[in-house]
């Protein structure tokens, strides 16, 4: 009889690979009712779902208001999709390389990571992104 990798495991370390599943897992992290988090992996992609979600809503709201605004020029809808992609693409590649530089330096530091501090994390990422772009920063390098 051949035993899986399922059947070597205890009883704790099977329910917690069972909360691993991508809807538990999802559920647990958005509603910051996860214990503190250990693994550089648990932070960067708690970190990396703030900043994903806060994205969205931020280019949604967005895009919703370029719409609106750009409804009777010719190329209107095409322009607002390209801009709204370019932008949220730009926004989530940023934000899973300081994702994972959050998590470098909490995992050098031998610190653990709480939910809100993810939460803080993420959003403060997406508020960065918003106030540099807004700004005139980028203009004057």
């Amino acid at each position: 009889m051949r035993l899986t990798f399922m059947h070597m495991l205890s009883e704790k370390n099977a329910a917690y690979l069972h909360f691993w599943k991508p809807a538990n897992f999802l559920n647990g992290v958005l509603s910051l009712s996860l214990c503190l988090c250990v693994l550089s992996a648990e932070m960067w992609y708690w970190v990396f779902l703030w900043c994903l979600f806060s994205s969205l809503f931020v280019h949604s709201a967005v895009g919703l208001l370029m719409c609106v605004t750009l409804q009777r020029h010719k190329r209107g809808r095409l322009i607002t999709l390209v801009l709204i992609s370019v932008g949220f693409l730009a926004s989530l590649t940023g934000g899973v390389i300081t994702s994972a530089a959050v998590a470098g330096v909490y995992r050098l530091a031998g610190k653990d990571m709480a939910p809100l501090e993810a939460l803080v994390f993420g959003v403060g990422q997406t508020a960065f992104t918003v106030i540099i772009s807004f700004s005139r920063i980028l203009a004057t390098l």
